[in-house]
């Protein structure tokens, strides 16, 4: 037995029996609206009757010394045929880290909470725990056996109802696809089950292995696989996109079952014959959007398909498996303006009323669950969104039964996270002060906790209401002030280009928490003004934003967050699995790849050139669809809008000029860890040298992007990157042909790589005064350029998760710098990551990309347009003449600041960190290392204002 499988049979008969739930006041009915770093407000109890809670496991019986834990990432409910029993898995991070800074086996797993909900209110009965899961949750049609797909473990636990509750009913059924999947770097997954009618057969979606597996359930074996793809089955269509990435899956009937594929937006009917070889796909119907979830009807004629990227559900004659009909879904119709050109309502699940004339879908993009009429039972395929009811951050099912609705959401607002550490670092003895103060949990993943809804279904006065209270949320009936609309239009005459600077990682405390006046908590500072002079000027000589939230939690959504305000449903289910540090196998693919694999690149030679290390497989994700992308505005699945909704996407529809110096590009070419190819030298110069070094992973990109300009990579300082910036940027100013929108990524505050970092950028305050010092180099460039008068310089962080805040686990640092932006100003206006983009769009006179930025207000408190002359010259931190960068002299003889640690110290306490991409690393652990390694034994600062000394 191997040794996954011997994990998960020993933790598969570990179950938590817990007492029933009590409702606790902050739970069932918040006392305010929590605003999310979206811009989006909460309100998941406003109906009337409505239960909100949390997802509380408990403590094991045998850890009474375990934290005290929030289950997060709820992800798919299922309804027991008796309608007693309402199942909620979750599928995410999870993990609670132990004293050797690593994931305590015994407190980080999934769960199955099994609530008795005969009286409607939900009472908490048990809790299983599993080791792993993805989506993948059915009960049998008599009830008594329950399945749960284990995601990476590629198997599926089935559990069976007995006198003292649900146990373990054998050990896992193994579904047999070995260590790899279809792709470079991604192993088998699980993903949708489905039982079928008369009970004797599971069919399971193998998400990454493009397949669906048919199981035997007397027997708990597999009797049969029907790989998806077109070329596998038949000759002629090698090559040919089709059935990859399937997500969920709907039984029809013993024999036969729809699986819906996320990356090539299709519906596939796959039929088992009497021999496992004659299994065949029977039928393709194509989709707009990325299907996530399915429901039948009772007689099994209308099969009903959530679309991400459409806001739309679909309906399917399953006679003829043509689509009959295509329900907008995103607001009534009247209540957004414009509703049908924006997407990002996300539509996930569904759930049918019991005679079939309303169907409810949940909106994870807009925290609400959407009521759909359906026209004769939907045996037209008409239908028409009523109402929308709001729910917890981000729901991801919903379940009906006797007239009460039941919906998961994934996360809630984590709040501040002073103590973001783990409690030990590798090699290194923590201090006992230190271990006192950190807490091991305070990870933004880790903090963001599921919820649970229970309400009576609202009548239809109710729903009106509560179709308000949503639009109110999601500032679908909020207008902008005239004031707005004159500023924008101002800085829209002045400022022809904005230069758009993406970083890596960081809050507000750890960098500007020294910085007075502003809201900082200095105590946890721990790259102040000595490392960081030029953000400090940054902020200080013109806007301090010190209530900015970055949208995104980690970089696998702050990117997609940073560049698209959204981020795909495919992306926010898979990311908090990729970082829980566990046996999830869930790769990190937001940036234009999947998984591991180019797909910016359509050719498979061209592929293979690129990437020798790639299966030799012609089916092998064909075509440059990518399933974690974004589509931009319209109302129909055209060529121009499909993975299109990125903030380039809307300058090129513009017909404005775009540089790309860094976003979006195969980062896997410069490091050896999963390539057989030789890395790319880390060469200063390679413009000079003619040597290519950066390849996008997004196809719109390609012809954009400078091929010099180096991407993520923590050996290579930003200095250099600016330097090769700045080469184009001259021959800019010579021909008067700056872009109007430049993307850069200055990335080296991430840190990291310090065994192999070149010209001596190799501790964390050089790595953090390098990409200071880069910044400022691109801003004087400027500043003192043809370009300063009609230029702006917005600046922020993907997201913030890598370090403590006094004030929200997504407060971080952002700048704008240039001409009209205010002087010595304090902004504590709420801002985030949306409103930012939301600002460059107004300034360019570009689109909006989504239902997030159309309807977020611009930052107009930062300007002022008597203030256009500026000015900026950047200040190479004392720490970096300790480096070979190219600096300039120094303008009096001090003494050069010294690193409290060297490479070779930080290099021994990082040993076995993957620095070849973002978060590879155990992120939270770093954390702590970095606050220890910078300042030994001093008490780490657990709340606002402790002294640090």
């Amino acid at each position: 037995m191997s040794a996954w499988r011997r994990l998960t049979t020993a933790l598969l008969v570990t179950i938590w029996l817990v007492p029933p739930a009590s409702a606790r006041a902050d739970d069932d009915d918040a006392a305010q609206a929590p605003r999310l770093p979206s811009g989006q407000f909460l309100t998941p109890a406003a109906a009337t009757g409505a239960i909100f809670r949390t997802l509380d496991p408990g403590r094991p019986a045998d850890r009474p010394d375990a934290p005290h834990i929030l289950a997060g990432q709820a992800i798919t409910t299922a309804l027991s045929p008796d309608r007693r029993t309402l199942a909620v898995l979750t599928s995410g991070y999870n993990t609670t880290y132990g004293t050797d800074g690593k994931p305590d086996p015994a407190l980080s797993s999934e769960y199955v909470f099994l609530y008795d909900i005969t009286a409607h209110v939900p009472v908490q009965r048990q809790v299983l725990r599993v080791p792993t899961a993805y989506a993948g949750m059915a009960f049998a049609p008599d009830g008594q056996s329950l399945y749960v797909g284990t995601g990476g473990g590629d198997s599926v636990l089935a559990f069976t109802r007995a006198a003292r509750g649900w146990v373990a009913a054998g050990p896992p059924i193994a579904l047999g696809h070995g260590v790899q999947a279809h792709g470079l770097k991604q192993s088998p997954s699980t993903a949708g089950l489905a039982v079928s009618p008369d009970g004797t057969r599971l069919f399971v979606a193998n998400l990454f292995n493009d397949s669906l597996s048919l199981v035997d359930l007397a027997r708990h074996r597999v009797i049969a696989e029907r790989d998806l793809r077109p070329g596998t089955e038949i000759p002629a269509r090698t090559g040919v996109p089709g059935g990859e990435t399937p997500f969920w899956v709907v039984a029809r009937d013993a024999a036969s079952a729809y699986v819906g594929s996320l990356r090539d937006r299709e519906i596939d009917l796959v039929a088992f014959g009497a021999t496992p070889d004659t299994a065949r796909v029977a039928a393709r119907i194509p989709v707009m959007g990325n299907p996530t979830r399915m429901v039948m009807n009772h007689a099994r004629t209308r099969l009903y398909v959530a679309a991400d990227n459409d806001d739309s559900v679909h309906v399917i004659d399953t006679a003829r498996n043509v689509v009959i009909g295509r329900i907008p879904v995103a607001a009534p119709p009247g209540l957004m303006p414009a509703r049908e050109r924006y997407r990002g309502a996300a539509p996930n699940a569904l759930a049918l009323s019991d005679d079939e004339t309303r169907l409810y879908v949940s909106l994870g993009g807009e925290n609400a669950i959407a009521v759909v009429a359906l026209a004769d039972k939907g045996s037209t395929g008409r239908g028409r969104t009523l109402a929308l009811l709001p729910t917890g951050w981000y729901p991801n099912d919903v379940a009906l039964a006797d007239g009460w609705l039941y919906a998961i959401n994934g996360k809630s607002d984590p709040g501040p996270n002073p103590g973001n550490c783990a409690t030990a670092a590798k090699r290194i003895q923590p201090a006992p002060s230190f271990l006192a103060a950190c807490r091991r949990n305070q990870g933004v993943l880790a903090l963001e906790a599921a919820g649970l809804l229970a309400e009576p279904i609202p009548s239809d006065h109710d729903q009106d209401e509560l179709t308000r209270q949503v639009a109110a949320n999601d500032g679908f009936t909020a207008r902008p002030p005239e004031s707005d609309q004159r500023m924008m239009a101002a800085l829209r005459a002045r400022i022809r280009h904005v230069i758009y600077i993406v970083k890596e990682n960081r809050t507000y405390d750890q960098i500007l928490g020294d910085l007075s006046p502003g809201n900082g908590d200095a105590a946890i500072t721990e790259f102040g003004a000595p490392i960081t002079p030029n953000f400090h000027a940054m902020a200080g000589n013109f806007v301090t934003l010190d209530n900015f939230l970055t949208s995104g939690e980690v970089s696998g959504n702050g990117w997609q967050w940073s560049t698209a305000a959204r981020e795909s449903d495919f992306n926010e289910k898979t990311i908090p699995l990729a970082y829980a540090g566990r046996p999830t196998h869930m790769v990190y693919d937001p940036e234009g790849q999947n998984r591991g694999v180019d797909v910016g690149i359509a050719a498979p030679a061209e592929r293979r050139a690129a990437e020798p290390a790639l299966p030799a497989d012609p089916d092998l994700l064909p075509g440059t669809h990518d399933e974690d992308a974004v589509d931009g505005p319209g109302d129909d699945d055209t060529p121009e809008d499909i993975q299109h909704g990125y903030l380039w996407d809307a300058a090129l529809r513009k017909g404005l000029g775009v540089r790309n110096y860094g976003f979006y590009l195969d980062l896997s070419r410069y490091g050896q860890a999963d390539r057989n190819a030789a890395p790319i030298p880390e060469d200063p110069d390679p413009h000079a040298h003619h040597l290519r070094v950066a390849f996008p992973s997004n196809p719109r990109l390609a012809p954009l992007t400078d091929p010099y300009f180096r991407g993520f990579d923590n050996a290579f300082p930003d200095t250099l990157r600016v330097r090769e910036w700045r080469r184009e940027f001259d021959a800019y100013v010579a021909n008067g042909r700056l872009p109007a929108l430049s993307l850069v990524r200055l990335m080296h505050d991430h840190m990291g790589s310090f065994a192999t970092a070149i010209d001596g950028v190799d501790t964390p305050e050089l790595q953090q005064a390098d990409n200071d010092y880069a910044v400022g180099l691109l801003v004087q460039a400027v500043a003192r350029s043809r370009y300063r008068d009609s230029t702006l310089i917005f600046v922020l962080e993907d997201d913030a998760q890598d370090g403590p805040d006094h004030v929200d686990g997504h407060r971080s640092t952002a700048y704008v710098v240039g001409p009209y932006v205010r002087h010595h100003a304090v902004i504590s206006t709420r801002y985030t990551t949306v409103n930012m983009l939301r600002t460059i769009e107004d300034i360019l006179g570009i689109d909006h990309l989504n239902v997030n930025d159309a309807y977020q207000r611009p930052m107009t408190d930062l300007f002022d347009l008597r203030q256009k002359d500026w000015r900026f010259t950047a200040i190479p931190s004392a720490y970096l003449y300790a480096t070979h960068l190219p600096l300039p002299p120094r303008r009096q003889a001090a003494l050069t600041p010294r690193s409290t640690h060297d490479a070779t110290w930080w290099a021994l306490a990082t040993a076995g960190y993957d620095w070849s991409q973002e978060d590879r690393i155990p992120a939270v652990a770093f954390n702590q290392l970095v606050w220890q390694g910078l300042y030994g034994s001093r008490a780490y600062p657990s709340r606002r204002g402790m002294r640090a000394d």
